[in-house]
């Protein structure tokens, strides 16, 4: 079982930064993918960044790219590991709710493919 914690969220104005922070646990968690997923009211839920279990690679929506930066650090003894996503320059159409997700090894873009998920956090930008 995959345990993800999340913080960060809050009330930013437009072209401001906001960090997102998931900390996630569990066995063999260091072989895990993690992805941050967004909704907005009266919205499905979507893909915004995604990153591997070894950290070499990131992906990220079209929407994202340029703005929006995803990392993760494992814990010395890797029981524990920490994605946050940095968000910059932000838009009022990057109000929602904010998710982050994990599954084995790779990142997939399709909220179905992820069997853990966070609570959730709200972010909301000002215009």
């Amino acid at each position: 079982q995959v345990e993800l914690v999340e913080s960060g969220g809050g009330l930013v104005q437009a072209g401001g930064s906001l960090r997102l922070s998931c900390v996630a646990s569990g066995q063999d968690i260091s072989r895990y993918a993690f992805s941050w997923f967004r909704q907005a009211p009266g919205k499905e839920r979507e893909f915004a960044a995604g990153i591997n279990w070894s950290g070499d690679s990131t992906y990220y929506a079209d929407s994202a790219k340029g703005r929006f930066a995803i990392s993760k650090t494992n814990s010395r003894d890797n029981a524990k590991v920490t994605v946050n996503l940095q968000m910059n320059n932000m838009e009022p159409e990057d109000t929602a709710v904010y998710y982050c997700a994990a599954r084995w090894t790779t990142p997939l873009r399709h909220p179905d493919e992820y069997q853990f998920w966070g609570h959730g956090g709200q972010v909301t930008v000002s215009s």
